[in-house]
């Protein structure tokens, strides 16, 4: 580039604005309308409370194990303390975009020793398909691997490859912790980085051996490998169990690839993608811009990684899905002007890769602003509980797949966390969950997806149409129904309930008469 002094995006001051406008769109929401974030709240509720409360200490069991998937379950402890459970969640969760947007950032500097222009385009990936899904300790894992692969990086730039060893044995299993894909993405990194550089020396000494560069790469990557025996105790140890399965689904992942930036508005979100691969587009065709390949080879290797993984893992589905945005972001930091390239042109991309970020942050805080206005609307019903009530709860759901919802699927949990009540959309998955619900003789209204409901029997799917969830949910064992947005249903299985709340199509019904109905042919829709 012309010129040595610094320019206005590679500034540290606009680095930290940069993380700082990253965390707006989590400042409105009380509860960060993630969807799978409320279920987690519950877990984390029935884990402080320690077993003291006689109502959750009958309807859950929760014992501490050794897995990898413990991040924010052991940061809330000491935070909970300090701010309660849902502000303390809530100060958790905003660390997570800004984490990622700063080891982003920092990556790009390692590499290139500045900011480059480009880089600007990859940091509304922050909030990609996975974070809005609500996988809050993969997506903290995930962060903490950036930032982990950048200080990577600057040890092996400065050549303090012992310091680096000695800080990833714990660095390592810290992430594992966390969340296991976390590390394995830390590996994956570390390894391609290692690599180049492994064989840049080795052209610098004029041999350039493929063979002995991945044995070094290999050989300096020990330090990374500790988890594995924490992997081996983890998968041996009892009750373990959760299927891996569906492989190489490429039509599952070039959709996962669509959605890499779903969230309200599909055209916006389809239109912001299009525009992150016209960059990557670009950059293979200007004369001007240039791929560093040590994140070129990072982001190929995740796109093999991605490509191999099945769908589901250990009963843990959306395996693969949820690498699409770093796959996207590591490709876009790693794109670079080349030396000579003009002021005028670099500054006019970071002109639009700043309009890019601030846009794609400004959508996501309306749209957060107006999901979390209909988990407010729906979570009215727990005014109207009683502390300790046992809860069946069905939320309404299209049969395939929409672009938007109302993020209302796990809304339920929020009674666990406000009243000490029972819901039943808890996971129940042996060796992946350290929670078990075990209230309802029939064992499907324990636990998720029990909660979802469909105005018919969809193809493919396990949930239950909403009228064969209120005429089967065993009503000796429930107290309350609560409705989160319910399809239209027969009123007929409501009989013997009472209508306490109603908030359009939510409402909260109190079970009076115990006796279990009787299928009606002209009542029942399957």
């Amino acid at each position: 580039m012309e010129g040595r002094h610094t320019h206005w995006w590679e500034t540290r001051g606009f680095a930290a604005l940069l993380v700082l406008i990253s965390i707006v769109p989590l400042l409105w929401p009380t509860v960060p309308p993630l969807v799978d974030l409320p279920g987690h709240m519950g877990r984390y509720h029935v884990e402080l409370d320690g077993g003291h409360t006689a109502s959750l200490a009958q309807f859950f069991d929760f014992h501490w194990s050794l897995i990898g998937n413990l991040g924010i379950d052991l940061l809330v402890i000491p935070m909970a303390k300090l701010f309660g459970l849902e502000l303390a969640t809530k100060l958790i969760v905003m660390t997570i975009p800004a984490l990622t947007v700063a080891g982003l950032i920092w990556i790009c500097r390692e590499v290139n020793r500045e900011v480059q222009p480009t880089a600007l385009f990859a940091l509304a990936l922050a909030y990609g398909h996975p974070f809005h899904f609500g996988f809050v300790n993969f997506a903290l894992a995930m962060a903490l691997a950036l930032m982990a692969f950048a200080l990577w990086l600057r040890l092996a730039r400065l050549n303090r490859l012992r310091l680096r060893a000695a800080l990833f044995l714990i660095i390592g299993p810290v992430i594992w912790i966390t969340h296991t894909y976390g590390w394995g993405m830390l590996g994956v990194a570390a390894f391609s980085a290692e690599l180049i550089r492994q064989h840049d020396k080795s052209l610098a000494e004029g041999e350039g051996n493929w063979p002995r560069s991945i044995f070094w790469a290999g050989i300096h990557c020990i330090c990374l490998a500790p988890p594995l025996l924490l992997m081996v105790l983890w998968r041996s140890g009892k009750h373990v169990g959760g299927e891996t399965g569906d492989w190489f689904n490429m039509q599952a992942k070039l959709m996962w690839f669509n959605m890499t930036l779903r969230d309200r508005w599909h055209w916006f979100d389809a239109a912001s993608l299009a525009v992150l691969m016209l960059v990557l587009f670009a950059a293979l065709r200007d004369r001007r811009l240039e791929f560093s390949r040590n994140l070129a080879a990072t982001a190929i290797f995740l796109l093999i990684v991605f490509l191999c993984l099945p769908r589901i893992v250990f009963g843990s589905a959306y395996a693969d899905m949820r690498l699409t945005p770093y796959i996207l972001a590591i490709a876009l930091i790693s794109i670079r002007s080349k030396p000579g390239t003009s002021m005028r042109f670099a500054g006019r991309v970071a002109a639009a890769g700043l309009a890019f970020y601030v846009i794609r942050i400004a959508a996501t805080t309306a749209s957060f602003v107006l999901f979390s206005q209909g988990v407010e609307r729906a979570a009215g019903a727990l005014d109207h509980l009683p502390r300790g009530a046992r809860v069946v709860s069905f939320v309404g759901a299209p049969c395939g797949m929409t672009w938007s919802t109302a993020r209302l699927e796990h809304v339920p949990a929020l009674g666990i966390v406000r009243r000490d009540a029972f819901s039943n959309d808890q996971w129940n998955m042996a060796g992946g969950q350290l929670l078990r619900a075990h209230i309802a003789r029939r064992r499907w209204f324990n636990s998720d997806p029990s909660q979802i409901v469909t105005a018919r029997a969809c193809r493919g799917e396990w949930w239950k149409s909403i009228d064969w969830s209120l005429a089967n949910f065993p009503r000796d064992t429930f107290d309350y129904v609560w409705l989160l947005d319910p399809p239209p249903f027969n009123a007929y299985w409501t009989r013997g309930m009472t209508r306490v709340w109603q908030n359009g199509t939510n409402a909260l019904y109190r079970v009076d008469d115990r006796t279990q109905p009787r299928s009606s042919p002209a009542a029942f829709k399957s």
